[in-house]
């Protein structure tokens, strides 16, 4: 007699690794197709100076403040401001990164919706950074602020905009350093659910709303953005998440609660009607009225 070996485990393992793979392929080719998009607009300095100066001149009649007011506050300690440029250039990828990887190990619902968002929003920033170029503060003379990545150091930027061939200066509207940080908070906000397993409430999620808060003050102060690159990133996330169906709601026991798909609910009216007529035959058998030993015999 021959014996199979189930093949319900390792088939399982190769479909998590397909779909892992796929994953980190589509993230992986949606970045690279940005990043050379962007680069599609770096000759375009005469317009993105004169938007520079559009935009300057509306957030004035806005009244929105200064970026200068918060770039002096960085100015008042070299190891402040040169924290500001490491947050800058060192947390936006990575924690974006991370925030993705959790969310595909303990929230796969929450995973896509973030994903989706993540990328309507990278792809309306494309459209916005090849249409509209615009020099940041640090460039545009109007504002009177320094580079501080350059003077205080990190950056990572080259000194000119015609010599730096991994970034493009002049992608300053919208911001997504600040777009992909408030869309991390709320995803986080919305992944970890009210209430711990326990049933306690999770007070400390508005927490996760202080990195899109540093992540504003860190880009306006170092001169790398506008108010108003930060206010359009948060609407065009707005209307992301308008669109894209949000996940069911954590249920605070560490995963996604199972989808309610037809599946399922025919599964399980298939199962209450088994169990019904099971039932049902358990009753008339009881019902149903026995022979006594003595009167088998006496047939017999």
């Amino acid at each position: 007699m021959s014996q199979t070996t189930p093949a319900g485990p390792a088939a399982g393992r190769r479909a998590a690794r397909r779909r892992l793979i796929r994953e980190l392929l589509l993230v992986a080719g949606l970045f690279t197709v940005y990043k050379a998009g962007r680069l599609l607009s770096t000759d375009r300095t005469e317009e993105a100076f004169r938007n520079a100066a559009w935009v300057w001149d509306a957030e004035r009649a806005l009244h929105l403040p200064g970026e200068g007011a918060v770039q002096r506050l960085l100015l008042h300690g070299d190891t402040l401001v040169h924290t500001a440029n490491t947050y800058y250039a060192a947390v936006h990828f990575p924690a974006t990164a991370l925030f993705l990887i959790w969310l595909y190990l303990r929230r796969p619902d929450h995973y896509l919706w973030a994903r989706r968002a993540l990328a309507v929003l990278t792809g309306a920033a494309l459209v916005l950074h090849l249409s509209f170029p615009l020099a940041p503060p640090r460039m545009f003379g109007g504002a009177d602020m320094i580079d501080t990545g350059q003077v205080y150091g990190p950056t990572v930027y080259g000194a000119a905009p015609a010599s730096d061939t991994l970034a493009n200066q002049f992608a300053a509207m919208p911001s997504l350093h600040f777009g992909w940080a408030l869309m991390l908070a709320l995803g986080m906000i919305a992944a970890t659910g009210p209430q711990t397993p326990a049933g306690k409430p999770r007070r400390w999620r508005a927490l996760w709303l202080l990195h899109p808060l540093l992540t504003l003050l860190v880009i306006v102060g170092t001169a790398n953005h506008y108010w108003l690159d930060a206010i359009v990133a948060a609407v065009l996330l707005g209307a992301a998440l308008l669109l894209i169906p949000r996940p069911r709601p954590a249920d605070g026991s560490g995963t996604d609660p199972l989808p309610d798909t037809d599946t399922d609910r025919d599964r399980d009216r298939d199962t209450d009607r088994d169990a019904s007529v099971e039932a049902d035959a358990a009753v008339r058998s009881l019902a149903r009225p026995r022979t006594a030993p003595d009167q088998v015999g006496a047939r017999r």
